[in-house]
Formats: C-alpha cells, structure tokens, sequence
C-alpha cells in the first residue's frame, strides 16, 4: 500500500505539475500524513525534490514538490541512411545533449562502431557515462526480430539485416537497449510532441532514402503479428521494376531515388538528390514540377491503400520527400478525390528531421520513470 501511495503522488506531480501537500492530498484523495509520508519516501530516494514554497494566500506557505529530472537520464538514437542522430533527455523530458552526423559507415561493423562512439560522445556532452543512463532507445529502418535478433527489411543498411545485430548494439550500448522501426518512432515523436496530439487513430508516413508507415491506432502503436505492420514500401506498384524480394516495390518508385531518376528523365540531369528537385519546383520550373506531382500522384495511391484498412484521422508526411507539403498536397488531394471517396487530412509533420529522435526518447522515458520507480531502495514498512 504504501508503495501505491508514493506511485500516485509521484504521477500526479508528473501529470500536473508542482504542487503541494494539501494541493496533492485534495486531487488524490490521500489524507495529508499519507500523502506526506509519500512525499518523504520519494524525496529520500531522489524521486522528487522541493522547489520552495508557497507565498500567496492566508495561513502558513507550504513546501512546492515537483518530480525530480536528475533521477534518471535517456538515450535516443536515430539511424538513418544518410545521417544518424543522438540525444539524452533527463527525466522532464528536456535534451540536454545532441549529436547529429552524416552516416558515411559502408558496413554493419562500421555503423555498430558508429552509434557507439555517437552515443559516448552524447552522453560525455551531457555530462555523464554511457552506464549513466537507464534506458537506450535506437530507432532503425527494418523490423527488429527478438529471435535471431537481428532487423528483417532494412535494405539501405548494408549488412544490417545479420543474425546477432541487435546482440552488437547491446554490447556496445550496455542493458536497458531498445531497438524499434524507425517509422514508428516518428508516428510516437508526433503523438507526443507533434501534430498528431490527441488523435487516436493516425499514420506517419516517412518519404526519404526508403519509405515507412507507422500506425497508432486508439493512441497505441500498431505493430501487426510479425512487427512488420507499416511496411507499406512492400505495396504492389505496377509501374515499379524492382524485385520484391530485395526492395519493395513502391519504393523503388517512389522513395527519394526514384525522384531523382525521374528528373533525370526528362532532361534535369544536374541533379543530385531529390530535394534539389524540390528546390527547383518552388523556383517555378516546370520539369520539376511534373516530377513533384508525379511523387504526389505515387504518394496519393499510398494514402487510397492505407485509408481503405484503416480509415486514418489524420496522414502525417515526414522525411526528406515527405515535408514538402506545400508542393505535393494540393496534387495528392486531386489524385485521392479522382480515386477515391476516402480521403483524410493530409499535414506535414511539426518535428521535421527531430521526429525519430523525439519518439525515441519518449520510449525511453516512459520505461525510465517505470524503471526509477521500481529500483528504488527497498522501503521498510
């Protein structure tokens, strides 16, 4: 009981905010010695902390609690084709450190070694260790498999699809690991913190070097029975030439590369990388035009598919591709009100490139203040 007692006094303060013993008595229904005792318990184990004191008001001021944000400390790493990302979060939820780099690693080994040095560069920044912090939280194209535990599906990461990678990333990273699709990190970041606040039913889909859905469904993540729920680069594309036992078909025509082979085309053969095409579009050129809604005709047919299994409240667009909204949502509109009758409301996502990053750390925060709470100091009853 006495336990119960300091867990709802500690998630009254996370979910409320400061507040003092008679404030947290009255919203508890807790009698006031329990709920000071409660208090003492988790000042004692470094759980909450005063911040002063109550000055308005007749009668004696009071001691202000609130959750302590040193209790605890996590990691975030978003691994991504062309640039890999990290940051550590107090308990608050407030980045104290970052690290952001172009990913130039050719092989598994090279990458594993990657995050790691990142990730003690990280934590060294937010002065601390790596052993420092309780939770780790990697986000990856693919879908992690907990039996070989290796990824299934990751194709932009060389030799990352091995037997024993998630074992590697443990050794490197230390316990508290986890390993989760990096779609789905970007649907939580955006339900957290993002567009996507208080809608239950929802999908993130991220347009860049690959494409991938993640799926909230009454405010939970969707994973399907194998965790590969949201792998929509795997969507039959009639126009695409790909093998669908290497990459999906509807990605190889319509993730970033295909944008750029498709410029390349009709004669834009300076550029390089999609948002070059993008660039071009809004300068007002025409070929470039014809590409973005091409994409935006591609990205429509996604959208018709995923609407009618899920009937989506909202469609976030994230990734490279995905955040130009402005060029590609009035095309994608036309192309789903010409296809079908089904159409939600399609926005760009409010994290950008931070997204993964962001979903990340709200994972790892959401085990942290399990995790602090149930290793504290056994209490003496």
């Amino acid at each position: 009981m006495r336990a119960l007692n300091q867990r709802a006094v500690l998630d009254r303060l996370r979910l409320e905010g400061p507040s003092t013993r008679p404030q947290i008595a009255k919203e508890t229904g807790l009698s006031k010695p329990t709920v000071g005792q409660a208090l003492l318990d988790l000042e004692r184990h470094g759980l909450v902390r005063p911040v002063g004191r109550t000055t308005a008001g007749p009668g004696r001021s009071a001691v202000v609690y609130e959750p302590n944000p040193a209790a605890a400390h996590v990691l975030g790493v978003d691994i991504g084709r062309q640039r890999i990302r990290a940051a550590v979060s107090d308990l608050a939820g407030s980045v104290i450190a970052r690290v952001d780099e172009r990913n130039r690693c050719r092989s598994a080994d090279s990458l594993v070694r990657k995050v790691r040095e990142l990730a003690v560069r990280t934590v060294n920044d937010a002065g601390l260790e790596l052993d420092d912090v309780i939770t780790k939280v990697v986000g990856s194209p693919g879908v992690p498999d907990t039996r070989g535990r290796g990824m299934h599906h990751a194709p932009n990461l060389p030799g990352w699809e091995r037997k024993g990678l998630l074992d590697e990333l443990e050794d490197v990273l230390g316990p508290g690991l986890v390993v989760e699709n990096d779609a789905n990190l970007a649907a939580v970041g955006e339900m957290e913190f993002g567009v996507a606040k208080g809608i239950g039913v929802f999908v993130t889909v991220t347009v860049g070097t690959g494409i991938g859905m993640g799926i909230v469904i009454d405010g939970q993540l969707f994973r399907g029975a194998h965790g590969a729920a949201g792998e929509v680069g795997y969507l039959p594309y009639p126009e695409s030439k790909e093998d669908p036992r290497v990459r999906g078909q509807f990605e190889g025509a319509a993730a970033a590369h295909s944008v750029v082979d498709r410029a390349k085309a009709i004669g834009l053969t300076q550029v390089r990388s999609a948002r070059e095409v993008f660039v071009l579009a809004k300068s007002g050129d025409t070929r470039a035009l014809e590409v973005v809604h091409d994409e935006a005709e591609r990205l429509a047919y996604l959208v018709a598919s995923v609407s009618a299994v899920l009937d989506p409240e909202l469609v976030v667009l994230s990734g490279g591709v995905g955040t130009n909204i402005e060029l590609l949502q009035e095309p994608m509109d036309l192309a789903l009100r010409r296809t079908t009758p089904l159409v939600p409301r399609i926005v760009a996502g409010e994290l950008g490139d931070g997204a993964v990053l962001s979903g990340a750390l709200a994972v790892g925060l959401t085990a942290a203040r399990d995790l602090v709470f149930d290793q504290r100091e056994a209490i003496t009853l």
